[in-house]
């Protein structure tokens, strides 16, 4: 521009280097402004400080907080996060419908590309995350685990109960679990249930079959946009339920007992996921994009944020999809790749596996060898995909997985499962993160842009506005820099 623009004028920003295109006009805002947007990303993030601030104030200044005032103060946390939840089951059907809908039209192969790439990546992913957090597990966290005491190890009924839920699940058993939850027996019954992987897969296969532009793809789309308008209101009143959600919890939070019990288990678990979220991932995601990890990692803030407060990759999937949308990524892309990935890609998960087995070999004062970290390995890989993206699965997969190296449920199980709903919360947004993470890479590799997905396949039905107010300024700048 040829002239500083006057404070709180208005900029004209040209997003084409033609003379034919005009210009748009962008008017200048100050950084504190989005706090008085509902649902806004900076709302968002004050309402998590705010939570985990009260909560972990008055869990070190009162002795006990009654369990009454808890439960009554989860309430608004608990609606919100059950509205969300019922609005997964119709956001996975419609959007794989769609998606694989408009992939049926594609004559490039972007189609198949886009199915390689995006399974590759999650598979690429998990691995890595487990790999990692097995080596930092075996070198680093094993040795300075102390062995418990016998009083310790004590197993209680309430926990024996517990363990015995999970001694019958076997290897095989695991293996089994995951190929049959791609096939619904009864769809009405993979309906009722929430079987989220059988009702992915009938929707793949509904979205081949249905027939382009008739009655039923216009259903589709119709119910689409009914949830779209329900999950708008949601993440306009996200911060209060992300605040009743962390809030509470935290009121039960005793830091004295966690930090001398279960110290290394927690610096283990979240030292693997922050390499993973600070190396790995964004490693990936510079090689392929070319871009900047770190600013987009901060952009995608309400994503995990959320993921954090809900502990559930499927209550936050609304959320996801419409960070994707500001973000820029295809709509064919995240329709695809976000419900796919909710489902199966849990780095998170994948990376505590690791790390919550040897804390429980070493507090009886076993040393794992290199055989038993391969099957580690091998069954964190098949136990993180069978794992349901919701809080707390992961609890059985553990004791399946200590029992295959030999190991028995001690007392220290009990404290594991007491400390569990917190660490599930960082797996869960690390989860969150490599899906949108994806979703970039997988955008470069397959070549699918915005335009592939202009062509209306319902006679052009508007998908609602972006989750960020600005993210369309945002991308008009953007085109305006690459011009």
């Amino acid at each position: 521009m040829d002239a500083t623009p006057e404070k709180n004028a208005v900029d004209m920003t040209r997003v084409s280097s033609h003379s034919d295109v005009g210009a748009i006009q962008v008017e200048k805002k100050p950084w504190w402004h989005s706090i008085t947007v509902m649902g806004s990303t900076l709302q968002i993030i004050v309402a998590a400080i705010l939570g985990i601030a009260i909560g972990v104030a008055v869990s070190t200044t009162v002795d006990e907080v009654p369990e009454a005032c808890i439960t009554i103060l989860e309430i608004p946390g608990e609606l919100w996060l059950r509205a969300l939840k019922a609005s997964v089951l119709p956001l996975i059907a419609t959007a794989m419908i769609i998606a694989v809908q408009r992939l049926t039209d594609e004559t490039s192969g972007a189609g198949r590309k886009l199915g390689i790439y995006t399974v590759g990546y999650y598979v690429l992913t998990t691995i890595l995350a487990i790999a990692h957090s097995t080596v930092m597990t075996a070198l680093v966290w094993a040795p300075r685990m102390p062995t418990a005491s016998q009083e310790t190890l004590a197993l209680d009924a309430e926990d024996e109960e517990e363990y015995k839920s999970g001694t019958g699940t076997k290897v095989e058993d695991v293996v089994v679990q995951i190929f049959e939850s791609f096939v619904p027996a009864n769809i009405v019954h993979a309906l009722a249930e929430t079987e989220l992987l059988a009702v992915l897969t009938t929707a793949v296969v509904v979205g081949f079959l249905v027939k382009p532009g008739g009655s039923l793809l216009r259903a589709v789309v119709e119910v689409e946009q009914i949830v779209m308008k329900i999950i708008t209101f949601l993440i306009k009143i996200a911060p209060i339920g992300v605040f009743f959600l962390i809030m509470p919890n935290l009121l039960k939070l005793d830091i004295a007992i966690i930090a001398e019990s279960l110290g290394w288990l927690i610096a283990g678990s979240l030292t693997g996921m922050a390499i993973h979220v600070t190396v790995v991932t964004p490693l990936i995601f510079f090689v392929f994009t070319r871009g900047n990890p770190y600013s987009f990692f901060l952009k995608c803030s309400p994503a995990w944020v959320t993921a954090w407060g809900t502990a559930s990759s499927a209550a936050t999937m609304p959320v996801t999809l419409r960070v994707a949308e500001a973000r820029g990524v295809p709509e064919t892309i995240r329709r695809f790749a976000i419900p796919l990935g909710t489902l199966v890609n849990m780095d998170g998960t994948a990376i505590y596996f690791p790390v919550v087995v040897t804390f429980l070999a070493e507090t009886q004062g076993k040393s794992l060898d290199a055989g038993q970290y391969v099957l580690i390995v091998l069954l964190s890989t098949l136990s993180s995909i069978a794992t349901t993206p919701i809080p707390a699965s992961s609890l059985v997969l553990t004791v399946m997985i200590a029992n295959s190296v030999g190991l028995e449920m001690t007392g220290m199980y009990g404290v594991v499962v007491a400390i569990d709903w917190f660490l599930d919360r960082f797996r869960t947004a690390i989860n969150v993160v490599g899906d949108l993470y994806a979703c970039k890479v997988i955008e470069k590799l397959t070549g699918i842009t915005d335009d592939d997905d202009e062509r209306p396949i319902d006679g052009g039905v508007d998908n609602g506005p972006p989750m960020d107010p600005m993210s369309r300024q945002e991308q008009a700048a953007q085109g305006c820099a690459s011009a």
